[in-house]
């Protein structure tokens, strides 16, 4: 879905695709038939936005293949999708059995996580509608932080050399992919401000920019700090886990083999994963606050207040911010089970109400649907 900013610019809303489990092309178009098409069919929508994840074999296939990005361009076109934006984070099985720190691996110091990312770039390219103005593509923050003990130059160095690819690709191309930067907690850049900050030392503004995740904005307990010369390309609309006063006792259910659930307290503290016997150390005077994506419109224990907050900083003002909204909860299925869908139809049902709450937000902050 498209929204018209009151400034003129054309803000992308979609959902991200990593919740469904795909390695590749096969499982990839099949989501899109059994997922994505039906979710814009019930929301009656002209056009639906997905911010596909593309596992890295699949990728490296798609990016040497004409005829397999054929393929996916002419099922997205059939269901009337449209990609503006990818997740270039989870480097491949996301929704494998168990994911935890795997996710951060390949970090920026290895070859593979540049390779990845500029098939991704190359990908993107050749999906961009006619009339899209930019792609945005969005990555880990460096890695895990256990990995950089000597600091992040080589980092740095791969970082810049796909900047240079990227600009490459926009004279070949004749529009901008460009790589943001998702901060998320327990990593070398955990905060926005951090964020900024190690984008800024980049140099390079029009290529490498952000990607405010609200869920681990939230997380942290983050206000958005000023942003200087640095760009928000891309933001991820999501929802934490909010925990207070003596509710404590059902948070184990929170508590799975997966993902990676860093949990935070109000003055700072906090442990890389939700598990009960660490949870003893945590101040019960104090609100804590776990990196689980929630669904938006869910608002027990959630962070939808700060979310609400967070769309307004980011499209509710005067100039928008960024134009690429990704609606991205990857949870559905871990989440305590009369929660979790139990079917096909259950999670249409539930991607939908995410994109029908996020388009009344949208609405409500004066911008107009574009059918």
């Amino acid at each position: 879905m498209r929204f018209r900013h009151p400034d003129g610019s054309v803000i992308h809303l979609s959902y991200c695709t990593n919740m469904h489990p795909a390695e590749d092309l096969e499982g990839i178009l099949a989501q899109l038939h059994q997922y994505a098409g039906p979710v814009r069919r019930s929301l009656g929508w002209p056009l639906l936005g997905v911010g596909l994840w593309l596992p890295a074999p699949a990728a490296r296939h798609l990016a040497q293949d004409r005829k397999a990005l054929d393929l996916l361009w002419r099922t997205l076109r059939a269901e009337q999708l449209e990609v503006v934006t990818l997740n270039g984070f989870p480097y491949r099985a996301f929704q494998a059995e168990v994911v935890k720190g795997a996710v951060y691996r390949p970090d920026w110091l290895k070859r593979e996580r540049l390779d990845y990312t500029l098939d991704l770039a190359s990908i993107l390219h050749q999906l961009l509608p006619g009339d899209a103005l930019s792609g945005s593509i969005s990555t880990l923050p460096f890695g895990w932080r256990t990995r950089f003990p000597d600091g992040t130059a080589p980092a740095d160095a791969a970082m810049l050399g796909v900047a240079t690819e990227l600009q490459a690709l926009a004279g070949e191309y004749g529009r901008p992919v460009r790589l943001a930067v998702e901060p998320e907690p327990g990593c070398v850049v955990e905060t926005m401000g951090a964020g900024v900050a190690a984008v800024s030392r980049l140099g390079v503004p029009g290529w490498i920019g952000m990607c405010l995740d609200a869920c681990h904005l939230a997380t942290q307990f983050e206000d958005v700090p000023d942003l200087g010369e640095v760009s928000i390309y891309k933001a991820q609309v999501s929802n934490a886990l909010r925990v207070n006063g003596d509710e404590r006792e059902w948070l184990g259910e929170f508590a799975e083999p997966r993902f990676m659930h860093q949990i935070r307290q109000q003055d700072g503290y906090g442990e890389d994963d939700l598990d009960i016997a660490t949870v003893k150390s945590f101040d019960a005077e104090q609100e804590w606050r776990v990196h689980f994506h929630l669904p938006l419109d869910q608002t027990v224990n959630t962070t939808q207040p700060e979310l609400v907050n967070t769309l307004r900083y980011l499209v509710g003002e005067e100039r928008a911010r960024t134009t690429h909204l990704d609606v991205e909860t990857y949870t559905w299925s871990v989440l305590p089970g009369p929660q979790r869908p139990q079917s096909t139809h259950d999670l249409v049902k539930g991607i939908a109400g995410e994109l029908n709450w996020t388009a009344t937000q949208l609405a409500a902050l004066g911008l107009e649907p574009i059918r």
